[in-house]
């Protein structure tokens, strides 16, 4: 069970309370799940919320209660609840339930549908309803009481449910009216009455609300499918290597990937998952992380680098250690992350919610005062009735219920496909007021790896040769500079040569010999003579240039630079297309700051180098006080002060984890585009939210009075009320379809 304890400190003292998340049963709008909320919320010391599209409710009790209290509170609330387990693939009790449910609505929608169309024609189609005259009223009659009975029981136990409990839902709407129409049409069947009989209304209505709750499930299922599929990416079971002491060989054996345990050494075969996040020991390949990350292109990897669970391994064969399990993986603390958010509540969410548990028993009353008024003007009873069911029906709150959890069930699971973890849903409304984004240089904007990037030659000496002399010398060494000319060397396809002699010197540059030729590769200070062409090079600061010469004279000047990835100039432009204004913000030297901040597109008025780590924090309050709302970038120790103290902190997913807890949105791939997808999906996903809102809004408070004045039959009624549920859920849907650009 996802239980944990914590601390929480209230009032100057500190009261340990427990978490529970659980599966609900049950909820068919947002007046049952804001019921729920408002039982358990009513125990001492217990916070909860209740999420009617995941179908789930996250609370904290004190350890004065047990989850065995908390499901009972819910029970006798009148709803089903179930813990989860803890592990990420113990969500089959809300699931199993989700497709059990689906089958059984499936099969009511289709008995229904076929049994309303077949009163229709009795009823609406003048030659038949002609030719059987009293026989087709009685028939309309039987087919309608399967529809009544058992195609609508669903919303009937629901409503008894509520009465017991002294409340009202969404199904007590859909009751009453029903059974108020079915009520008036069997009297007037069996008192001679027979053109005032609703059994059609009865049949469609039914009909078309089970028809908008499939649709409305389905669409639910398939906003749920990203979280789904993020909890199925791990591997089911893993290739484990035991050391036999007897004969000293290392055998595999298989086994479920629950009993594999940090330290323990794996395989991973070509195409097979990555069992759980470790290093390589053995091995090179290329891993397809696009699943986890989003990022789509495959990196290569060799022994000592740090694999992820659930990534996909390319064509080589590799022996890794597993470093952690379970929940400690980054998938699982992926999904974690997600489940937090899909099941926290917007601001806006919280409004609606209070809006829906009043909303019933208004309506009720005005579907009482629509009758009682119609009445009054000298209408029949059966003329009175029409509007009134039609009040009921129509106002059904559902659009509203569903207008925000739908849209954050699909627009955070689209973001964790994409690699980006918003963290709670009030994160949302940070994005929309940020106008200022701080950038780190090194790792965020550029690779973080040095690479060749000019080779510069005096004299008659060629580029090929000052390259090939370079390399050969810094073979010897494992400064990331001389890592970097080596690369580029290979790169090239420039062979090195064999050196003797290799001499380090410390913060200088290095020295060895070449066949009988003393190579110096270093600063200028360790030339006799250094031509004006090669000492242009030094001062241009192009990126951390170095000699390389023999007897006493430099012969070239070799570069090497961070360079930007290549995809950070558009990220940027992106940025300032959703109205963000960029800061670079570097401890590197001014040079090579307004460098990269040129080739990428940012103002150098909005440059600042030489910053300490500890000075990063200074700087986002330094912008906060000029008035900016400002999102804070950044992977590191370092950075956590400052990704805190920003309104909206953003931290790399290969960054530190005290850096990921700090932050509102975790971004799993280390590019400036990810920051822009990450503003831009969460604005749209408000956006979302707020457009749903204002059509559940709009369509409750034109339709009640429509349907008061008789402009609207209860078969419209029903048809439109289903439709604008579909129509929001509908709506959020689009978010899957959000891409990276």
């Amino acid at each position: 069970m996802s239980t944990t304890t914590k601390s929480t400190p209230d009032a100057g003292t500190s009261t340990p309370t427990s978490h529970v998340d659980l599966a609900i049963t049950g909820m068919t709008c947002a007046s049952c799940s804001a019921r729920i909320e408002r039982k358990l919320n009513k125990l001492d010391g217990v916070e909860a919320s209740v999420n009617l599209a995941t179908e789930k409710a996250s609370v904290s009790f004190p350890s004065a209660l047990s989850v065995a209290d908390i499901v009972a509170t819910v029970e006798k609330t009148g709803y089903g609840a179930t813990p989860l387990e803890e592990d990420r693939g113990g969500r089959a009790p809300a699931m199993t339930h989700d497709v059990v449910s689906r089958s059984s609505l499936r099969l009511r929608v289709v008995v229904a549908s076929v049994l309303a169309a077949v009163v229709v024609v009795l009823h609406m189609v003048p030659p038949v309803a002609d030719a059987l005259g009293t026989t087709g009223m009685w028939l309309q009659f039987a087919l309608t009481v399967p529809v009544y009975l058992w195609a609508a029981w669903p919303f009937h136990r629901a409503a008894l449910v509520n009465a017991r409990h002294l409340s009202s839902t969404m199904d007590t709407l859909v009751s009453v009216g029903t059974t108020a129409a079915m009520g008036w049409s069997v009297v007037a069947l069996f008192t001679g009455f027979t053109h005032d009989m609703y059994f059609e209304t009865v049949a469609v209505v039914t009909a078309f609300l089970l028809v908008g709750r499939y649709i409305e499930a389905r669409a639910k299922a398939q906003g749920r499918s990203a979280l789904t599929s993020l909890m199925e990416l791990g591997a089911k079971d893993v290739a484990i290597l035991r050391h036999e002491a007897a004969t000293g060989a290392w055998t595999e054996e298989r086994i479920p990937v629950q009993d594999l345990m940090s330290g323990m050494r794996f395989v991973v075969r070509p195409g097979e998952k990555v069992a759980t996040d470790g290093r390589i020991v053995e091995g090179h390949s290329t891993i397809d992380a696009s699943m986890v990350t989003g990022e789509s292109m495959p990196v290569e990897v060799t022994a000592g680098d740090d694999v992820t669970g659930a990534t996909v391994n390319g064509h080589g064969r590799l022996v890794v250690e597993a470093t952690r399990v379970g929940s400690e993986t980054t998938l699982s603390r992926i999904t974690a992350l997600v489940e937090q958010a899909q099941t926290g509540k917007a601001p806006v969410q919280r409004l609606a919610d209070r809006i829906s548990a009043v909303f019933v028993p208004v309506v009720l009353v005005v579907a009482l005062v629509t009758f009682v008024l119609w009445l009054l003007t000298g209408h029949s009873m059966a003329a009175a009735l029409a509007p009134a069911v039609a009040v009921l029906i129509i106002a059904c709150p559902c659009a509203l219920g569903l207008a925000t959890p739908t849209a954050l069930l699909t627009g955070t699971g689209r973001g964790a496909q994409l690699g980006i973890l918003i963290k709670g849903p009030q994160i949302l409304e940070s994005t929309r007021r940020v106008d200022t984004v701080v950038l780190d240089k090194t790792g965020t904007i550029t690779t973080g790896e040095p690479v060749l990037t000019h080779v510069l030659t005096a004299g008659a000496l060629s580029e090929e040769a000052a390259l090939k002399a370079a390399a050969s010398v810094e073979t010897g060494s494992e400064h990331p500079v001389a890592a970097a000319i080596v690369d580029g060397a290979r790169a090239r396809d420039i062979e090195t040569s064999q050196i003797t002699g290799f001499t380090n010197l410390p913060g200088q540059g290095a020295r060895a010999s070449i066949k009988d030729t003393e190579v110096t590769v270093g600063k200028a200070d360790l030339f006799d003579e250094v031509p004006a062409e090669l000492r242009a090079e030094l001062d241009a600061g192009r990126g951390t240039t170095v000699l390389v010469g023999w007897e006493g004279t430099a012969r070239a000047a070799i570069t090497v630079a961070d360079t930007p990835r290549e995809t950070s100039a558009a990220a940027v432009a992106r940025l300032r297309e959703l109205g963000l204004t960029p800061y670079l913000l570097t401890g590197d030297n001014e040079h090579t700051a307004r460098r990269v901040a040129q080739e990428v597109g940012i103002d150098p008025a909005h440059v600042e180098a030489g910053v300490l780590p500890q000075d990063k924090f200074a700087r986002v309050r330094a912008l906060q006080g000029q008035g900016k709302v400002v999102a804070m970038v950044g992977d590191g120790v370092n950075d956590a002060a400052a990704l805190a103290q920003a309104d909206l902190g953003m931290a790399m997913g290969s960054g530190t984890d005290v850096a990921a807890e700090s932050a509102d949105i975790v971004l799993m791939r280390s590019d400036v585009g990810a920051v822009a997808d990450a503003i831009g999906l969460s604005r749209k996903t408000l956006r979302v939210i707020k457009e749903n809102l204002v059509w559940a809004f709009g369509y409750n408070t034109l339709a009640i009075p429509l349907a008061a004045f008789g402009m609207l039959t209860p078969m419209i009624a029903g048809g439109a009320m289903a439709m604008s549920s579909v129509l929001v859920v509908l709506n959020s849907l689009r978010l899957k379809g959000y891409g990276r650009r």
